[in-house]
């Protein structure tokens, strides 16, 4: 992430640099919510059907590190055919950049445009039997099942990259607000950045089956590499800092405990 200095009005945050390039995504739409600004028209995302994500999470012991990247590698195929058959519409891998002791390590997703689908792309996992190697059963681990209103994605296979996600909980009543706001103000910004090729996807998604508490948003980017990353970090920058009064826009709509940032390094990633 670029070197200089934060702006005052980032004090919310403290100094992680590496968290930024998120923050500045969900932050402007509290701003813009508490501050009534003008909605921008943006009309590419009227109507999107929602799309559907499992994603699984473990902590793996170090010594097993490279078992489970090879698990993860045994279902790539897989995951080709559900893709070509219209099954998913994309799936990757994930290593964990910020260790805490106890956390996730590793992880993979795939993504459908319903649930059926999506349970019959988890049937075909777990026919396949890799479900019951040693490595998972000697990992801490966590299921999700989400759903995001909110996303793009270019299509194509991506080795290597970034993958920036930020949990922020919503008050009660403002989740549909929050949504409205991000899909005016931000999505454009993003929309933007993935012609060009700087982003490779993004969304915001929520809880389908909840596993934690209500009013959990999932704010995520992916790019391709860290170049990319300092460049969408510029372009959010730049809107931002149009934005008065940040941080009592941001506490008035948010609750602070819970919050988590992730750093994620994406092994590989496949879009339709």
């Amino acid at each position: 992430m670029p070197a200089e200095s934060l702006r005052r009005n980032l004090k919310l945050w403290g100094g992680r640099m590496q968290k930024r390039l998120v923050q500045y995504v969900c932050s402007l739409i509290f701003v813009a919510l508490a501050a009534g600004l003008p909605l921008r028209a943006q009309s590419a995302d009227q109507g999107k059907a929602p799309m559907y994500s499992y994603i699984s999470e473990w902590a793996v012991p170090r010594a097993q590190w490279a078992d489970m990247e090879k698990l993860d590698d045994q279902e790539k195929s897989l995951m080709d055919k559900l893709i070509a058959d219209g099954t998913i519409v994309s799936y990757a891998s994930f290593t964990n950049l910020l260790h805490q002791e106890g956390e996730p390590t590793h992880g993979t997703w795939f993504s459908a445009m319903s649930e059926g689908k999506l349970l019959k792309a988890l049937e075909a996992v777990y026919a396949q039997g890799t479900t019951t190697a040693p490595v998972q059963a000697a990992s801490k681990h966590w299921d999700y099942l989400t759903v995001s209103r909110l996303y793009n994605q270019r299509s194509g296979k991506f080795d290597g990259g970034y993958l920036i996600v930020s949990f922020w909980n919503v008050k009660p009543g403002h989740m549909h607000e929050v949504r409205d706001l991000e899909k005016n103000n931000i999505v454009p910004v993003l929309e933007k950045l993935l012609a060009e090729g700087t982003v490779t996807a993004y969304g915001m998604e929520t809880e389908d089956f909840h596993a934690g508490k209500l009013g959990r948003a999932d704010f995520y980017v992916t790019v391709s590499d860290a170049a990319a990353m300092d460049t969408v970090d510029k372009a959010l920058d730049d809107v931002f800092e149009k934005n008065p009064a940040l941080e009592a826009a941001f506490r008035s709509m948010t609750e602070s405990e819970g919050h988590r940032d992730y750093l994620l390094r994406l092994r590989y990633m496949a879009n339709k």
